[in-house]
This record gives C-alpha cells, sequence and structure tokens, in this order.
C-alpha cells in the first residue's frame, strides 16, 4: 500500500466574482518529491501557491498536509508545522546585514511564542552554519540591500530551510538571473533534493523546470493541463497550444 501523499489538494478553487483563477485542482504530492509548475503568465500558479500555504483563503475543496486538513490555517502557523515559502520579490530585511536576516529566520522561526529577538550563541552559529552552508558566510556582515541577486535568492532559500521543513514551495526562484547563475541555482536545487526535501516551485524558465523537477505540472486557466514527465511536456499537444497558439501549433504540426 502506497504512503500517503504529504500534500494533497481536492477540488480547490479560488473565484474572484465570475473569474475562477484556481478552478478544481486535484492534486497529490509525496514525501520527497520536486515538482516543477509552469504556464503562461496569469494561469493562476502564484494564486494556486497562495491557496496552499494559507496566504488566500479558497473559495472551495480542501488542502491537506501530511494527512491533516490545512485549509484557512494562517502561514506562520503551517510554517510551524514544516511547509515553508519563498516569493517572486527577493527582498529580504534590506536595512540589515546577511548574518542578521538569518538570525532572524532563526529566532522567529521557532515558533516558541518568546517576545523580542533574544539571540543566544547557539542562535549565531546555527545561523553561521546555514550561510556557510549556502555560500553566503563571507558576505555575512554585508547590508542585503547591497548584495547580488543571486546572493539574495540564496538567503531566500537559506531562511526558508533553516528549520528544516518537510516541503518548501519556491515561487520564481531563478527570476532575473543570468544563465551562469541560472546553473548556480541548479546545483543549490540538487543539494536541496538530496537532503530529502519535498520540493514544488513555479518557474518561467523552462531549463530550470526540466533539469530539477522530477514532475511537471502545467497550469492554464486555473486548471492543472499536463502532470507528468518534465522531459515530455513540448510533446503535449494542449501544452504546444497554449505556449504557442493555435496558429504556431498547426504549423508545428505540418512540420512534424
Amino acid at each position: 500500500m502506497s504512503a500517503a501523499p504529504l500534500l494533497e489538494c481536492r477540488n480547490v478553487k479560488k473565484h474572484y466574482g465570475a473569474l475562477a483563477a484556481v478552478d478544481g485542482i486535484d492534486l497529490a504530492i509525496a514525501d520527497g518529491e520536486t515538482i516543477g509548475i509552469g504556464g503562461p503568465n496569469g494561469a493562476g500558479k502564484t494564486t494556486f501557491f497562495d491557496l496552499i500555504s494559507g496566504l488566500t483563503a479558497v473559495t472551495g475543496g480542501q488542502v491537506l498536509f501530511l494527512g491533516r486538513e490545512i485549509t484557512g490555517i494562517p502561514p506562520y502557523r503551517l510554517f510551524h508545522m514544516g511547509m515553508a515559502r519563498t516569493f517572486q520579490v527577493t527582498s529580504g530585511f534590506g536595512s540589515l546585514t546577511v548574518l542578521e536576516n538569518m538570525l532572524a529566520a532563526v529566532v522567529y522561526g521557532t515558533g516558541s511564542g518568546r517576545p523580542g529577538l533574544h539571540i543566544a550563541c547557539a542562535h549565531r552559529d546555527q545561523s553561521m552554519a546555514c550561510l556557510e552552508k549556502y555560500g553566503l558566510a563571507d558576505i555575512a556582515h554585508q547590508i542585503v540591500s547591497g548584495i547580488p541577486v543571486l546572493s539574495r535568492k540564496k538567503l531566500m532559500v537559506a531562511s526558508a530551510v533553516v528549520h528544516n521543513p518537510k516541503v518548501l514551495l519556491l515561487d520564481e526562484p531563478v527570476g532575473g538571473l543570468m544563465p551562469g547563475e541560472i546553473d548556480e541555482f541548479i546545483d543549490l536545487m540538487f543539494g536541496l533534493r538530496s537532503s530529502g526535501i519535498c520540493i514544488v516551485f513555479i518557474e518561467h524558465v523552462m531549463r530550470f523546470l526540466t533539469t530539477v523537477a522530477d514532475r511537471a505540472l502545467i497550469i492554464h486557466q486555473g486548471k492543472l493541463i499536463y502532470d507528468g514527465n518534465p522531459q515530455k511536456i513540448a510533446e503535449d499537444a494542449l501544452v504546444r497550444s497554449v505556449y504557442l497558439g493555435s496558429a504556431a501549433h498547426a504549423v508545428a504540426e505540418k512540420v512534424a
């Protein structure tokens, strides 16, 4: 008998009046899977993430995590349950140093409920160890607003995984990066995969998606239109039609 899904969506919907931003998605994600989500702009990908992570209330359906319904649970509680999430905008606390950002994640991410920012030696040691792991130790005392985009993205991931979540949701993790930087981030992702964490990410850069993911999802107009092998996305007629348009799709069919 197969294990229960780590994360499950059952007919999840989000309607804004007559607009169905997410239109009845069913999905089961196993522990340790790495899933890449693609689709045109406005397809409903980020809204779908918002529903999973508790940032936006669902109109209908259920989201389950570790076999428990989490529909309506706020994001900070989901984080303490083992679900971490990053966003498209890679900001951090721009006026603080890299180390101070990491310390904030370490201290507040425990869910202990203690007021204030009490920093112990163990917190500092944990923060520096994580920065070292992600190649950020040499810029630990630099202000975040002045560091390169790639470093900010690495810090974002490091802050999200410092408490060893069971699932990590990444929204367009390589957006704005140069090809060489994307290659470096791919290596980072393979390192995360080897740790056993379940990763679900949204990405428009198909080279990244097909290299990193072991399962691909394509969303269009709020619906899941593809769920399968990342290497075979381009072979799917409906996906080609969505990305290329009907005229281009017809030309492609003739060439084939």
